[in-house]
């Protein structure tokens, strides 16, 4: 009688757990940095035979119907909700712990003289960020996660709209130093410990701010940094946290429609223009600049990226900052709110607008249709150019005279 209780039970306690509720897929909580679960539990369907009764003929045992276990409904790659593991800021996994821990740095990149390139280590960046600062020439804001080179540059100074950046992207930010309206304007942020430049006492043994004279190029165009160092100083300071941003969707297939684009020209206001050319073979764009191609020092290729958006966003004076004649204006980029935009990828071409939803922390630019559906970009590395109008850009679907290598 006893081993009767015993299997009795046994079977009691497995039927418990074949009808144990089907466990969704967790959400990702923006607002913190812990990774929420995306395992799915399975369900187990355990199938039973009916003992046959007390006569001659044995009853013959029924067929177990197969239970359908339901197919979880993947997290969307954004532009609200990314699967855990996925960098927001690529469309792709995190390479490694060590990426997905970290902080998202921004680092200001000289690109004007002529003589500032080939800069190092802005194919290393997951996200770039171009703009004008003044005088019609442009800047970048790299934006590191997935790797950590050692050698980037040459850094040159913060501008305002690295404000907001800071924010969209619960970024640090490297930097050489600024004007002291905007120095001012950062070190009264909530968010100042999140700051790293020689300018506020960081040097090269401690955070890797190394200058590196070179023959030719201006003293001010002479400083590296090493990104490893800096998030090394930023986890002694406790901000090296790895929270995530939101705001692109990412999809292997492009949208419907859109136009040919195998050449995109950019004309900023001033001494600086653009040209990136698709090419088939690595699906890319690569760049020229003011009609030579543009390398990267570091991995000497030349600068490409995956995702090609542009950004259409009013440029203002502030003379409450700088007052007429000043010798450090800083134009005021609106990036909020929103505005007409392109994006290309795969060598075509679509049209839309950027909305940035709020200035909240992690509120970064979701690209949308006409329709109000999000535009996605491939997987990979993107660049967004910022300028004043969309009157600025040229879309070629004929190659011009030069080579894509």
């Amino acid at each position: 009688m006893r081993p009767l209780v015993i299997v009795l039970s046994v079977l009691l306690v497995i039927s418990a757990i074949g009808l144990a509720p089907h466990t969704a897929l967790g959400q990702v909580d923006f607002n913190t940095n812990t990774p929420q679960p995306t395992d799915v539990l399975d369900t187990f369907s355990f199938a039973t035979n009916t003992p046959a009764g007390p006569t001659a003929t044995p009853t013959p045992t029924a067929t177990p119907t197969a239970t359908n276990t339901p197919t979880p409904t993947p997290i969307p790659l954004g532009p609200y909700t990314y699967p855990t593991g996925i960098n927001p800021l690529t469309g792709l996994p995190y390479p490694s712990e060590e990426a997905q821990a970290r902080r998202n740095l921004i680092v200001k990149i000289s690109n004007f003289p002529p003589e500032v390139r080939p800069q190092s280590g802005v194919n290393a960046a997951d996200l770039v960020y171009e703009y004008e600062v003044e005088g019609g020439v442009t800047r970048f804001a790299a934006i590191f996660r997935n790797n950590a080179p050692d050698h980037v540059g040459p850094i040159r100074s913060a501008r305002l709209l690295d404000m907001e950046l800071v924010v969209m992207y619960r970024a640090l930010l490297a930097y050489s130093g600024t004007s002291e309206p905007i120095q001012d304007l950062l070190l009264s942020q909530d968010w100042r410990w999140q700051l790293f430049s020689p300018s506020v006492g960081y040097n090269c043994e401690q955070a890797g701010f190394c200058r590196f004279p070179e023959e030719g190029k201006a003293f001010e165009h002479t400083l590296y940094g090493d990104t490893s160092k800096i998030w090394e100083m930023a986890t002694l300071q406790g901000v090296n946290t790895g929270y995530r941003a939101y705001g692109f969707a990412f999809d292997e297939t492009p949208n419907a429609g859109g136009e040919e684009a195998n050449e995109l020209f950019i004309n900023w206001w001033g001494q600086t223009n653009a040209l990136w050319q698709y090419d088939p073979e690595t699906e890319r764009y690569v760049r020229f600049t003011d009609g030579l191609p543009h390398y990267d020092a570091a991995d000497g290729e030349q600068l490409w990226a995956d995702n090609l958006i542009i950004i259409e966003a009013p440029h203002n004076r502030r003379p409450d900052l700088f007052p007429e004649g000043s010798n450090y204006e800083s134009l005021e980029i609106a990036l909020w709110d929103g505005g007409r935009a392109l994006v290309a990828r795969n060598g075509r071409i679509y049209q839309g607008f950027w909305q940035r939803p709020n200035r909240n922390e992690g509120a970064a630019l979701i690209i949308l249709d006409d329709d109000g559906t999000p535009i996605m970009l491939k997987p990979g590395r993107s660049w967004v150019s910022i300028v004043r109008g969309l009157g600025t850009v040229d879309i070629r679907t004929d190659y011009s005279d030069m080579a894509a290598t």
